[in-house]
């Protein structure tokens, strides 16, 4: 590991720290500048020649500002002869514009990997990436984490009884039935909706049974919470018990949080891809943060060792489950 630097940006601080702790190793300093014309310098405070530079950094909001900033941070390590730069994107922004869903519309998450490959990028590092052809997008090696083993180790530690893994649509069918595989096999529903516009959408139907029985809604991000609380809603309908929700990337704009908080959530488990301050996580008592920062530090081992990055599921399937 003598060779590798990482350096955070500013969305992912206490990740980093984490990280760097796993590893055994020093972060690297690096300077982030925001002038008040909202022009950005980054400049490295070590040499970072002939190394492998990991740049850590989620592209969450303020969205534009933050994919800048990896933008200058490639730029700069190119410009200081890095051998090889690793981004690793916990929350990959723009992911939901992944195609053209009326005329005239922009595909802009392939807009962001051209951008992170013209500005020298040899590899990224994503977690639960709202649409998986994204990865298509890049010519470089692009790999997509994901955070369901982790969130799966969680709830077979909680031994709930008749449980049903939810997917509040039907583009997440996949994404239930792997959380479904790591919780004792658990069965499947899917809630039917129709979305009218961005970030309304209206829950329809209910497809599979989940009358009696303990709910765990998955997704892979929450962004308003409307979605989630018509989906709730849906189940309460129909019969559920408690009602659990797993995401991996808490977005939570505007009152997304107070309206987890006054919900019928028994427990909200998120991970820290997107970092809450202890203040918002004291608001919601019903919410459960868990870290991907062992998961990441095992993820840029492996890259640094160029062993397979699929050993590190076997972490979060021991013998303590």
């Amino acid at each position: 590991m003598d060779n590798i630097t990482i350096f955070s940006l500013t969305s992912c601080k206490n990740l980093t720290a984490e990280i760097v702790n796993y590893l055994g190793i020093e972060e690297g300093k690096i300077e982030v500048k925001h002038f008040a014309d909202g022009e950005i310098l980054i400049e490295p405070g070590e040499s970072v020649r002939g190394k492998h530079v990991f740049i850590i950094q989620s592209t969450c909001a303020p969205v534009n500002e933050n994919l800048m900033e990896v933008l200058i941070a490639l730029d700069a390590v190119r410009r200081a002869s890095a051998k090889e730069v690793t981004c690793v994107i916990p929350y990959f922004g723009y992911a939901r514009q992944d195609r053209k869903a009326k005329p005239r519309q922009p595909i802009t998450s392939r807009l962001v990997a051209d951008l992170l490959q013209a500005a020298g990028a040899d590899r990224v590092v994503c977690i639960d990436l709202h649409a998986t052809q994204i990865q298509g997008f890049f010519k470089i090696p692009t790999d997509n984490l994901t955070a369901m083993d982790l969130l799966g180790q969680y709830f077979r530690k909680k031994k709930l009884k008749d449980v049903v893994i939810v997917s509040p649509d039907h583009g997440g069918a996949t994404r239930a039935r792997t959380l479904g595989d790591n919780v004792y096999n658990a069965p499947i529903a899917i809630v039917d909706k129709r979305r009218q516009k961005p970030n309304v959408a209206e829950a329809m139907n209910l497809i599979g049974d989940v009358e009696g029985k303990d709910c765990i809604i998955v997704d892979d991000l929450v962004d308003t919470g409307g979605s989630l609380l018509g989906c709730i809603k849906i189940l309460k309908d129909h019969g559920a018990r408690d009602i659990y929700c797993a995401c991996t990337h808490g977005v939570f704009s505007n009152n997304a949080l107070d309206r987890i908080a006054q919900s019928d959530i028994k427990e909200f488990v998120v991970t820290n891809t997107i970092e809450l301050t202890e203040e918002q996580i004291a608001k919601v008592p019903n919410l459960k943060v868990l870290s991907v920062g062992f998961m990441l530090a095992k993820t840029i081992e492996a890259i640094s060792k160029n062993s397979p990055i699929s050993n590190v599921y076997n972490l979060f399937h021991g013998e303590e489950d």
